[in-house]
Parts: C-alpha cells; sequence; structure tokens
C-alpha cells in the first residue's frame, strides 16, 4: 500500500513538471521559428550545427537570425517570465494576498524610473558601460524597497501587510508621476522611452539573458530554501511566530530577494505587467499553496506565458509587432477581472 502511494505521487509528480517543460520546448522550437522570415526546424538545428562545427550547411543570413536575433529574443522571454513569475509568487507568500504582484510594492516603478533616467539623460557609467541601464534599474529598485521599508517602519514596526501594500501604493503611485514627468520633457527620446514602458524584449543581445540569468539562479536557491517559511506565513505571522520562525528577518529576505527578480526583470525589458498576477495564481490553483512544487512550476509557466505571448505579439498584425506588455496587458487584465469576481464569490458564501 505504501509503496503504491509513493508511485502514485511519483508519477503524479512527474507529470506536472514532464507536461509544462513539454510546452516549454515545443514554444522554444516555435519562437526561434516564427518571424518575418519562417524557418525550418532542420535549419535550426544545422544553424547551431554551423555555429559549432562550422559545417556551412545553411545560409550565412539565416544562421544569424536564428543565433544573434531569435535564440536570444525567445530565451530572454523565457528568463523574464520565470523572474516576474517567481517574484509574485515570492510577494503573494510574504504578503498573504493573491492580488499581489512585483508592481504591488512599487519596486518595479521604482526599476522603471531608473532605467527611464538612463534613457532620458543618455548616461553611460565608465566601468559597466554597456549594462548601465540595468545596473542602474537594479539599483533604483533597492533605493525604492529601502524607502518602503523606512516608512512602513515608521507607521508600523512590525511591518504589517496592509501598511507594506498601502506603502508600496503610494510609492508606485509617485514612480509613475516621475515617470509623466521623464515623458512629457521628453523630444528625441519619447520614443525610445515609451517602448520601452510598454515593454520589449526584442533588439535583444545574448548579454542580457546573460545579465538576468544569475540573478535568477541566486534567487531562486534563496526562495526555494525559504519554502517551509513561505508555507508558514501563507497562514499568518502569529501562527508562523508559534513554530519558531523569525517573521521579520524571513520577511525582509523576501522582500529583497522579489526585489531582486523583479528589479532585474524590468532592467532588461522594460514594464511588463500581469505575469507575476496571473501565473502564481494559475498555478496556485492548478497544484494547491506548498511552495516546494509552486516555486519551480511558476518559474517554468511564467517562461512558457510570456514565450507565448512574444509569439502574437509578433504574429497577431505580422509584419508588425506589437510591445509585449500589451499583449500581456491584454491577457491578464480580463483574467485579473476574474480572479476578483471569483474571490468576491467565495467571500459571498462564507
Amino acid at each position: 500500500m505504501q509503496r503504491q502511494f509513493i508511485q502514485k505521487f511519483l508519477s503524479k509528480n512527474k507529470t506536472i513538471f514532464i507536461i509544462p517543460l513539454i510546452i516549454l520546448l515545443l514554444l522554444f522550437i516555435l519562437g526561434v521559428s516564427i518571424g518575418s522570415t519562417s524557418i525550418p526546424f532542420s535549419s535550426i538545428i544545422l544553424s547551431f550545427s554551423d555555429l559549432f562545427f562550422k559545417t556551412n550547411y545553411v545560409p550565412v543570413d539565416i544562421q544569424t537570425i536564428v543565433v544573434n536575433i531569435r535564440v536570444p529574443r525567445v530565451l530572454l522571454a523565457a528568463l523574464v517570465g520565470a523572474c516576474l513569475s517567481l517574484a509574485g509568487v515570492a510577494f503573494q507568500g510574504i504578503l498573504k494576498n493573491p492580488l499581489a504582484d512585483p508592481f504591488t510594492l512599487g519596486v518595479s516603478s521604482g526599476a522603471s524610473v531608473g532605467a527611464v533616467f538612463v534613457l532620458f539623460f543618455q548616461i553611460s557609467l565608465p566601468i559597466v558601460t554597456y549594462f548601465t541601464l540595468p545596473v542602474v534599474s537594479i539599483l533604483f529598485g533597492f533605493f525604492t524597497l529601502l524607502i518602503l521599508i523606512l516608512f512602513v517602519r515608521k507607521l508600523d514596526r512590525s511591518l504589517n501587510v496592509e501598511t507594506l501594500i498601502l506603502g508600496g501604493i503610494i510609492i508606485s503611485s509617485f514612480c509613475s508621476a516621475l515617470l509623466s514627468l521623464f515623458i512629457s520633457f521628453s523630444d528625441n527620446e519619447l520614443r525610445a522611452v515609451i517602448g520601452w514602458l510598454m515593454g520589449n524584449i526584442g533588439s535583444r543581445g545574448i548579454q542580457y539573458s546573460i545579465t538576468l540569468l544569475p540573478f535568477l539562479i541566486l534567487s531562486f536557491i534563496i526562495l526555494f530554501s525559504q519554502n517551509r517559511q513561505l508555507d508558514a506565513m501563507t497562514f499568518g505571522s502569529a501562527n508562523a511566530k508559534h513554530i519558531g520562525i523569525n517573521v521579520k528577518k524571513t520577511t525582509y529576505l523576501i522582500l529583497f530577494t522579489g526585489s531582486i527578480l523583479s528589479g532585474a526583470a524590468v532592467a532588461v525589458s522594460g514594464t511588463i505587467g500581469f505575469v507575476g498576477l496571473v501565473v502564481p495564481h494559475f498555478t496556485r490553483t492548478l497544484i494547491g499553496p506548498l511552495h516546494k512544487k509552486l516555486l519551480p512550476l511558476s518559474m517554468i509557466n511564467g517562461a512558457i506565458f510570456l514565450m507565448a505571448a512574444d509569439i502574437i505579439s509578433r504574429v497577431i498584425l505580422a509584419p508588425r509587432e506589437l510591445p509585449i506588455g500589451v499583449i500581456t496587458s491584454l491577457i491578464g487584465a480580463p483574467i485579473f477581472a476574474f480572479i476578483l469576481l471569483k474571490m468576491k464569490r467565495n467571500r459571498g458564501k462564507v
């Protein structure tokens, strides 16, 4: 009986991860194949053969499209989706609010201000040069979180969840005002600023994925190591304290880790909304609230969601491309409304 239970459990968990991973692989191939120039699967494989073994099976222009344009784009979509979803799980777990996402605390808004600041003034830092935009964006995200924590501690030293969310709303509103101010003074930079704020992963080199990957790996390790604490925090701070969890330390750690993820994602892709809200909620509905499964599966589903959105952005008005942030908002807003209606209906039944 015990062996059958274990086999059934393992079989169920394999299915939970295998199906999304297969979808992820298919979308990766589709994302590399689809575009203004359609590239068959065989040419994609041969392009990599040419890259590593210098076999010269495909024309140079096809190899350039695959290796230098499509693969970096699809890979960046997957990494940004994974980062935003993972940050959404972290914030929803620590704030005990299914409507929390990387934008709830104003961190993403702060990171956006940093990026627009770089674009507006055409800043290039001497050491990081090419990576000035992501570096400044992440720093602004951290600075925003520090302001939020200092502000909330003045009001409530216990870092009450409701106070954190209200403080985040205040900071987000202030950052939105700053962004509007930059836009109103923009001239030649207006197109770049608006395009970045609408979310964009096109015209990004592989360097952006290389920049983002360490933040994703480190943050996942930290959050996964805190999966039991996140489970306990979901049932309230009092219950978490009762079983010996240092609530304040855990809250700080999760907030900073979520900020790293959202700041890094915003730095390389611009403002892409609803990924950190919709994907964790959908994944939680599928497998339940335990973060040991929720964290890795949300990462995979986030990558799937943004890769699919990127494909839609390329084909829906081909040969023109829509900003990927527009697609995620068009998909995410109705789902967000559905979640709200469902929550209200459930409250009515209680």
